[in-house]
C-alpha cells in the first residue's frame, strides 16, 4: 500500500499561490446538460477531477455495461440519463462500495415517471439494467432528507420530460445550495424553474446551447483555508475565486474568519490571511446545507483544541465510506478528540485534553477509498509537524493536483 510521509513547512508563515481547477460539481452537471443538447456547448475550465474526466467518458461510451466506478454523483446522475435515452439498453454498475450505496430513492422516482429500471442484484442497490424511452413526467413526491443528487439527477432530465416536472420534497431538504446550483445553470441554458418552499417546478423545454466558463472550485479552496488556520501565519492567494459564485462550499470564508483567517476579494481570486488566533472553546455549526465541508472544519477544530457541536452531518454515512465513523477513527487514532453522536442529528467533537504531542510519533491515517479523508487530514501536519497519510492517490477523485499543490506552500511530501 502507498503512504505519503507529510511534513510541515519550516517556515512560521505559510505564503504561495494556487490555482484552482474548475468546480467538479458545476462540471458534472454541465456534462449532463451537454449531452441532452448532443455535445453543442463549449465548455472552458472543466475540472480534471477523475469523477468529471470518467463522467465525459461515460457519456460518450457506447457500451451496453457501465462501470462508473466509485462515483456517486456519476451513477446517480447517468442513471436519470440513462433512462431518458430511448432505444438503448445499460447495465449500470460500480465499485463494491457504490454497490453497498442506497439508490432506490431515484429509481422509484424516475419510475413514476414512466422509465424502466430494474436491479440486477439486490433490491435498492446497484447494479441496474435500464431501458431507455420517452418519459412522461408530472408530479411526483420526493424524500429530499437523503441526498440532493438525487433531486439534481432528475432536475437535470426534467426539461426533457414530455409534461416537465413538478417535485414535492419531503422531508429536511439537505445541501440546498446543491440544488440551487442546478436550477441556476438550467437557467443559464434556457430552462424555466421555479423553487417555492418544498416544490420545484421544470417545464418541457429545449437547452439552448451556450458557452459556458466553469468557476473555481471552492470545495478544494476548503483545504487551504484549513491550512491558514492551522498556521502561524498564512498568506495563501487562491486563483479562480470570486464571490460571484453558485457553490455552497463558499460558505469555508465565513466560517474561517471566525477562527481568524481573513479572506479579502480579488476580481478573479481570493488572499487568505492569517490575522488572529480564535478566542473561543467551543464552535456550533450545522452542515446541511455543506456536509462536504465537514470533515475539513472537524479536523481544523480537532487539531485546534476547539470542541463542536454540531448538526446536518446525516448524509455523511453514505458517502465514499461512512464519514462519520471514519472521522472519529481517525481523530481518536491522532489523540485529538472523539466525535460523539448524541442524537438522531446531533454530534458532538469531544477534544482529547493532552498536554502535549509526541513529536517523535508520525500516526498513520486511513483514508478509507475517500479523497476527503486524505485532503482533511493532510493540513493537520501542521499540528503534528508530520503525519503519513495511506492510499494518496484517493485525492484523484477531486482534486489530482493536491499533493503538488501542497508542496508549492512548502509542505514536504515523500513516498515511503
Amino acid at each position: 500500500m502507498e503512504k505519503y510521509l507529510v511534513q510541515a513547512p519550516d517556515s512560521n508563515l505559510i505564503k504561495g499561490t494556487i490555482k484552482l481547477n474548475g468546480s467538479k460539481s458545476i462540471s458534472n452537471r454541465v456534462l449532463i446538460i451537454n449531452a441532452l443538447c448532443n455535445n453543442k456547448i463549449q465548455i472552458d475550465n472543466l475540472s480534471n477531477a477523475d469523477d468529471t474526466v470518467f463522467m465525459k467518458q461515460l457519456l460518450q461510451s457506447e457500451e451496453t455495461i457501465l462501470d462508473a466506478g466509485a462515483g456517486g454523483t456519476t451513477f446517480r446522475f447517468l442513471t436519470a440519463f440513462l433512462a431518458t435515452q430511448q432505444g438503448r439498453e445499460v447495465v449500470l454498475t460500480g465499485s463494491e462500495r457504490m454497490q453497498q450505496r442506497p439508490i432506490k430513492i431515484l429509481v422509484n422516482a424516475l419510475q413514476q415517471l414512466g422509465a424502466d429500471i430494474s436491479y440486477e442484484n439486490k433490491e435498492g442497490f446497484p447494479p441496474l439494467r435500464i431501458k431507455g424511452k420517452k418519459l412522461k413526467g408530472g408530479k411526483i413526491e420526493l424524500p429530499a432528507d437523503t441526498s440532493s443528487q438525487y433531486i439534481t439527477a432528475l432536475l437535470l432530465i426534467a426539461p426533457t420530460l414530455e409534461n416537465g416536472l413538478e417535485l414535492d420534497l419531503t422531508g429536511t431538504i439537505v445541501s440546498v445550495p446543491y440544488i440551487k446550483m442546478t436550477l441556476k445553470i438550467m437557467n443559464y441554458f434556457g430552462i424555466e424553474t421555479s423553487f417555492t418552499d418544498n416544490k420545484i417546478k421544470v417545464k418541457h423545454g429545449n437547452y439552448q446551447p451556450k458557452s459556458f466558463y466553469v468557476e473555481g472550485d471552492w470545495s478544494a479552496a476548503t483545504y487551504f483555508y484549513s491550512i491558514a488556520v492551522l498556521a502561524q501565519q498564512a498568506e495563501i492567494e487562491l486563483i479562480g475565486l470570486t464571490n460571484q459564485n453558485i457553490q455552497g462550499d463558499a460558505v469555508i470564508a465565513a466560517i474561517a474568519d471566525s477562527f481568524g483567517v481573513e479572506t479579502t476579494w480579488k476580481e478573479n481570486a481570493v488572499m487568505l490571511n492569517k490575522v488572529r488566533k480564535p478566542d473561543f472553546s467551543v464552535y456550533n455549526f450545522d452542515f446541511i446545507e455543506c456536509p462536504d465541508i465537514a470533515q475539513t472544519v472537524l479536523a481544523f477544530c480537532a487539531a485546534s483544541s476547539i470542541e463542536m457541536n454540531c448538526e446536518g452531518l446525516q448524509t455523511l454515512r453514505i458517502k465514499e465510506t461512512d464519514r462519520i465513523a471514519a472521522m472519529n477513527i481517525e481523530l481518536q487514532k491522532l489523540n485529538l478528540a472523539s466525535l460523539i453522536e448524541i442524537d438522531n442529528n446531533h454530534w458532538k467533537l469531544n477534544i482529547h485534553n493532552l498536554t502535549t504531542h509526541d513529536s517523535h510519533l508520525t500516526i498513520s491515517v486511513s483514508t478509507y477509498d475517500d479523497h476527503r479523508m486524505a485532503m482533511a487530514f493532510a493540513p493537520l501536519a501542521l499540528k503534528t509537524k508530520s503525519i503519513v497519510i495511506d492510499e494518496p492517490h484517493v485525492v484523484t477523485k477531486s482534486y489530482p493536483m493536491f499533493w503538488k499543490d501542497l508542496e508549492k506552500l512548502g509542505f514536504r511530501i515523500e513516498s515511503i
